[in-house]
C-alpha cells in the first residue's frame, strides 16, 4: 500500500466527519484544524488531525510531506463546464467591447451557433485533444472533478461526437468527470423556424441514441428569452428523466426565465447562472432541496450584474460556485479565480466560498459522499499551497499562483 503523510500543515481546511450538503448560513462554517497532519493511503485520505496527536507509527511512512506554513484543502469540484468545444471565439471578444450585447451576437450567427459550427468540423480525435490540454490547465490549478456539457453539436450526430468524447475524458483522466447532455442550448439554423421540429429531434433521435451508449447523466435546458421556454425546459426535462438522465438548468442568465421555478418542479440537481432573480425565484430556490450554482466568471466576462449571493445564502439557499469554462462567455477554468470573484464582487465570505467550489460543487456532481471535503474514506484530490499566512489570503491574492502541487486520487500530477 502506498503512503503519503503530510505533516507541519499550517491549516487542514474543511474536515468533516460527515458531507451534508450545507445550506444559507451553515456556509460560513468551515472547520480546520492548524498544524496538522493528514495520511493517504493509495487514493484515499485514511487519518489527520493535530500534530500533536499523530501516532508515532506514521513517522516511517515513506513519502513524507513537510507542509510548514502551507495550506492542504479539497480539491476544487467545478459543477459546470462545457470545455469539449472546436477553437476559440476572440473574435466576438473584440465585438462586446466595441458593444455589441450578446443577443446581439447570437443574432449575427456568432455565439452558441459559432461554436456549433466549429464543433462539426472538427473530428472526436481533434476534440480530445483540444479538451485534454484543458483538463490538464484545469487540474494543475487545483481542479478535481468536472462536470462537462454538450451543448454545441445541435445534431443528432455532433451531439453524440461530444458526448462519446466526455466519455474517452472520463476513461483516461483521473479526475471525477459528469457528463451532461445539453442538446437544448439553442436553436440550429434549419430549425429557426421550426422550434417543435428540434424539441421532437431531440426527444426521439437524440435521447434514445445517448441512452442507449449511456453517454450522460444529467440532461440540461437553456431555459432564457429567445431559446427554450419554461413549457419547453419541462418537456425536455421530462423526457430526459424516462431515460435516467437527472435535470440541471440554464436559469436566469439573462432575464428572469422561470428557469429557477422549472429546475426547482423538477427536482433538479442544480440551476445554474442566476445572475437575474427576484424575490420569488430566491423564495423558491431556499424552499427546496436544489442548488444554485453561480458562475462570476462569466458575468465577469459579459460584463453583467453578478449573482445576488449574498441574498441567496441569507435566504438559506444552498449555493455552489463552478467556472463555466467555454470560448464564449468564460474561457478560463481558473476555480482560484473564480474563488476571488466570488468573494470580491459576490461578498462572500473566504469560508463560504471555499465550501461552495468545493463540498457543494461535488454535490452538484452528486459526489458529495466521495469528494469536497477531508473526510476519511473519502478520494484524496487535495491541493496543497505554497506558503499563505491564511485561508483569506486565497482570494485576497487573487493574482498569485498560490497551488504549488496537486494531488489526484493519490497522485501527484506532474
Amino acid at each position: 500500500m502506498a503512503s503519503t503523510i503530510f505533516t507541519n500543515i499550517r491549516i487542514l481546511v474543511n474536515t468533516r466527519a460527515e458531507s451534508p450538503l450545507l445550506y444559507g448560513k451553515a456556509l460560513a462554517h468551515l472547520p480546520c484544524i492548524e498544524n496538522a497532519w493528514l495520511l493517504v493511503e493509495d487514493d484515499t485520505i485514511a487519518g489527520y488531525g493535530p500534530m500533536e496527536e499523530m501516532p508515532s507509527k506514521y513517522s516511517s511512512v515513506k513519502e513524507v510531506v513537510d507542509a510548514k506554513g502551507c495550506l492542504v484543502l479539497p480539491a476544487w469540484c467545478d459543477s459546470h463546464t462545457h470545455i469539449v468545444f472546436a477553437g476559440s471565439r476572440e473574435n466576438e471578444f473584440v465585438d462586446k467591447i466595441r458593444g455589441l450585447s450578446y443577443a446581439e451576437i447570437a443574432a449575427r450567427g456568432g455565439g452558441i451557433l459559432n461554436s456549433a459550427g466549429k464543433l462539426r468540423d472538427a473530428s472526436e480525435d481533434e476534440l480530445f485533444s483540444q479538451a485534454w490540454r484543458r483538463l490538464e490547465e484545469i487540474s494543475k490549478q487545483g481542479t478535481g472533478a468536472v462536470e462537462i456539457k454538450s451543448g454545441y453539436g445541435l445534431t443528432v450526430e455532433s451531439e453524440l461526437k461530444m458526448l462519446r468524447v466526455i466519455r474517452k475524458l472520463r476513461e483516461k483522466s483521473p479526475l471525477s468527470i459528469k457528463a451532461t447532455f445539453l442538446g437544448a442550448h439553442t436553436y440550429p439554423p434549419e430549425f429557426k423556424e421550426n422550434h417543435q421540429g428540434y424539441i421532437d429531434q431531440i426527444i426521439n433521435e437524440m435521447l434514445p441514441a445517448i441512452a442507449k451508449e449511456k453517454l450522460a447523466d444529467y440532461i440540461d435546458v437553456f431555459c432564457e428569452t429567445g431559446f427554450f421556454s419554461e413549457e419547453e425546459t419541462a418537456n425536455i426535462c421530462r423526457a430526459g428523466i424516462t431515460y435516467g438522465l437527472k435535470p440541471k438548468i440554464h436559469a436566469n442568465q439573462l432575464n428572469l426565465s422561470g428557469g429557477t421555478q422549472v429546475g426547482v418542479a423538477m427536482g433538479a440537481i442544480s440551476v445554474d447562472h442566476l445572475e437575474t432573480m427576484d424575490d420569488y425565484a430566491i423564495k423558491t430556490l431556499a424552499a427546496s432541496k436544489t442548488i444554485g450554482t453561480l458562475l462570476p466568471a462569466a458575468a465577469f466576462f459579459l460584463r453583467m450584474k453578478f449573482q445576488p449571493a449574498r441574498e441567496l445564502i441569507d435566504a438559506g439557499c444552498a449555493i455552489a460556485l463552478a467556472s463555466d469554462f467555454n470560448p464564449g462567455s468564460s474561457p478560463s477554468g481558473n476555480m482560484n479565480l473564480v474563488l476571488a470573484m466570488s468573494c470580491i464582487q459576490m461578498r462572500m465570505l473566504p469560508e463560504e466560498a471555499i465550501n461552495a467550489a468545493t463540498l457543494n460543487g461535488a454535490h452538484a456532481m452528486e459526489l458529495g459522499q466521495e469528494l469536497g471535503s477531508i473526510t476519511i474514506g473519502k478520494k484524496a484530490n487535495l491541493i496543497l499551497t505554497r506558503t499563505v499566512p491564511s485561508i483569506a489570503y486565497l482570494p485576497y491574492a487573487f493574482g498569485s499562483p498560490l497551488v504549488d502541487r496537486v494531488m489526484i486520487a493519490g497522485n501527484w500530477l506532474s
